[in-house]
Order: C-alpha cells, then sequence, then structure tokens
C-alpha cells in the first residue's frame, strides 16, 4: 500500500513567515507577500503534481478567496492533481452541491475532491446567514450528505429533514467517479456524523496516542454502521537537509511572531466553539516554550494560526520517521503544508518522498501513467 500525500493552495496568501487566519482569525498581514494570485497558485500546483502529491486541499472561510471558483481557476493549469475542494454544506443547498460536484468531476477528468467543514464558529456562520447552533449544523451536514449520496447514486430524492427538504431531486449527470468524501471533527456529534457518511476522517496533527484513541473511536463507530473508514491526517512541515537546519527554521518563525499578534490570536481562539481547536490551543497553552510535543511535532504554529497548529520539524530522515509512526497507527493520507508553500513542497518532495518510496511506504502516483492523449505532441 502507498501513502497518498495531498499539498495545501494558501488562497489566503503566501509567505516565508506563518500567514495566520482561520476559525474566525483574519489573515496575518503576512499574506500579502505572495498574494494569492492564480498564477501563484498554479505554481504551487504544478509542483506538488510533479513531485508526487495526489491532491491539493484548498480551505474555505471569509478569511480565504472561494475554494470552489479557485479550484476550477486551477484546475485549467494542470494535468493529473486533484482538488480537496473545502466547502460547508450550510451555505448551498445539497442538490446544487452534488450538481457543482458532477460538473467539476466532467470537467476536470475527475479530479474532484470534497472535504466538508461544518463549521465551528457560530459568529462566522452568522454572517453567511447560518443561525443554527455547533451541534445542529452537524446534524444538518449528516441530512446533507445523506441526500447528496442518494443523488450521486442516480436516485430521484425526496426528503423531509430536521433541517433539508428536498422534493423530487435528481441530476441529469452522475459524476464519475464519485467523488471521495473528506470530513473532520472531535465531538461526538462529528464522529457520528463520520462513521455513517464520508469516506476519510481527518485528524489534525495530534501527538501519535491522542491520534490513535480518535481511530480507535471512529473505527467503532464506523462498524457499528457497517462501514469502515480510512484516515488522515493534517499537518505542516518543516524538513531540511539536517535537524538543526529544520530547527533553525521553526526558531526562525517564532521568532517572528509579534507578541501582541500572539495574544490577540489566542484570546481569538480561546472562544472557538470547535472541539478540534480547543485540542490544539492545550498542546501549546498559548507560550513560547515546550513546543516540541511528541518528538519531531512542533506545535509552534498554533500560536499565530487556526485550525491545524503542528507541524513535523526535522532532517528528512526524521519526518519519514513520524510519517511512518503515524502511518502504522492506521493514517494513509498526510494532508501537509508549509511556508512559502512553493519551496517547501520541493524540500519535502525531494528530501521525505524518496525516504518514504525507500521504505515501501510510497510509490510516485503518476510515475507509470502514460501522457494523456492531449498532451502528446503532434508528429512533425
Amino acid at each position: 500500500m502507498s501513502l497518498t500525500f495531498h499539498w495545501f493552495l494558501p488562497t489566503n496568501g503566501d509567505s516565508r513567515h506563518v500567514v495566520g487566519g482561520g476559525h474566525g482569525t483574519p489573515a496575518s498581514p503576512a499574506g500579502r507577500d505572495r498574494p494569492p494570485t492564480i498564477a501563484y497558485l498554479s505554481q504551487i500546483a504544478r509542483a506538488a503534481e510533479e513531485l508526487g502529491f495526489v491532491g491539493a486541499l484548498t480551505p474555505t472561510g471569509a478569511w480565504c478567496e472561494d475554494a470552489w471558483l479557485t479550484t476550477a481557476m486551477v484546475s485549467r493549469e494542470t494535468e493529473r492533481l486533484k482538488f480537496l475542494v473545502a466547502f460547508r454544506p450550510g451555505f448551498v443547498s445539497p442538490t446544487l452541491a452534488a450538481q457543482m460536484a458532477s460538473t467539476f468531476q466532467r470537467q476536470t477528468g475527475g479530479r474532484l475532491l470534497l472535504n466538508v467543514v461544518t463549521g465551528g464558529e457560530s459568529h462566522e456562520q452568522r454572517a453567511y446567514g447560518d443561525f443554527l447552533d455547533k451541534d445542529a449544523r452537524y446534524r444538518r451536514t449528516g441530512e446533507f450528505l445523506e441526500i447528496v449520496r442518494q443523488l450521486w447514486e442516480g436516485k430521484t430524492v425526496t426528503a423531509d429533514g430536521e433541517h433539508l427538504s428536498v422534493r423530487d431531486a435528481a441530476l441529469a449527470r452522475l459524476p464519475d467517479p464519485v467523488p471521495q468524501v473528506y470530513f473532520g471533527g472531535s465531538s461526538p456529534v462529528a464522529a457520528e456524523v463520520a462513521a455513517r457518511h464520508v469516506d476519510v476522517y481527518l485528524t489534525w496533527g495530534e501527538p501519535p496516542a491522542q491520534v490513535a484513541e480518535k481511530i480507535a473511536r471512529l473505527r467503532t463507530l464506523a462498524a457499528r454502521e457497517g462501514r469502515t473508514l480510512r484516515f488522515g491526517v493534517r499537518l505542516h512541515v518543516i524538513t531540511r537537509d539536517t535537524a538543526g537546519q529544520a530547527w533553525a527554521e521553526a526558531r526562525r518563525l517564532l521568532d517572528g511572531f509579534d507578541p501582541e499578534t500572539v495574544r490577540t490570536v489566542q484570546a481569538g481562539l480561546a472562544r472557538s466553539e470547535s472541539e478540534g481547536q480547543r485540542r490544539m490551543l492545550a498542546l501549546h497553552g498559548g507560550g513560547r516554550d515546550g513546543l516540541e510535543i511528541h518528538p519531531n511535532l512542533w506545535a509552534g504554529i498554533g500560536l499565530v494560526r487556526g485550525g491545524a497548529g503542528t507541524a513535523l520539524v526535522g532532517g528528512h530522515d526524521e519526518v519519514a520517521e513520524r510519517i511512518a509512526e503515524y502511518q502504522a497507527l492506521g493514517i494513509e493520507e498526510f494532508v501537509l503544508s508549509g511556508y512559502p508553500h512553493l519551496e517547501e513542497a520541493y524540500w519535502f518532495g525531494e528530501g521525505v518522498l524518496p525516504r518514504l518510496a525507500a521504505r515501501g511506504l510510497w510509490r510516485h502516483p503518476f510515475a507509470a501513467e502514460p501522457v494523456p492523449a492531449a498532451q502528446v505532441p503532434f508528429a512533425s
């Protein structure tokens, strides 16, 4: 079995410094260093494709560009890379979402993956006209996925749920293939939704013992539903030829964190309703000491960024070892990022992936594929 690696499209801007944002916090000024133009995002996407990443996650929220529109444009600049499009089911009807996914699959040759984000911050949801509380949002997500999956199966759907209702809904054209659904959430109601409806459960990069506990809990819940899940982890990465170089880079990033910005971001994140965000905050407690919370697992990113706040830091061999540790727990997919995203993709792709290949844990997903017919030059 080959592990699957995804990269990240920084649609809130990129920098040689950490770009904050997410979970109700605005993007930091560093995001203006490299604006998220289609030209720049396409550079990252092409690099990821060449290096052997299967897909690229595109975030959602008021702090970044729209994921659907951005990936639709970037897809024209790539050939094989898939797009893990994050979206919030409360903002679009299930029938329209199913139709959008079907269109995306046809127009890109089946390169859509869906990251369903229920939304952990009520104040941000209200800005979009969504006034449900957190548990109700998760129940709505379950209804949403139930309708969407039936539509993708070619069924005509009539449903009267607590939050969503449709009458005689059907798709004129079905997606081929059906997009895989990715989903994360640490609360009990989120776990129930994952067990019933999703293909890949994503966790943020907690220490292995905590990840193992999550996997065990989700496997039990999915088994009760007669289902099995795949598991993935969302992490940042700082990998270099030597451990000293990698940790020096982590210290450089940390030195760039303005203390007042850290206090402001931490105060904002402390109000988060997200159980996952609460678990991220608990890893560092808002301080700069003791940030290596497990060998080569650094919690410094979470001081200025909401959401995923940990990074794998070390020499290439050490980072490969940590990935193997997560793989032994049952993690099959890794959604990675690093600052800046273009250069860090090469550090990981040229430094870590060959070491994982030597261990038999990874093979380039496109290495044996023929060049698509549309790309074969005309004979002269």
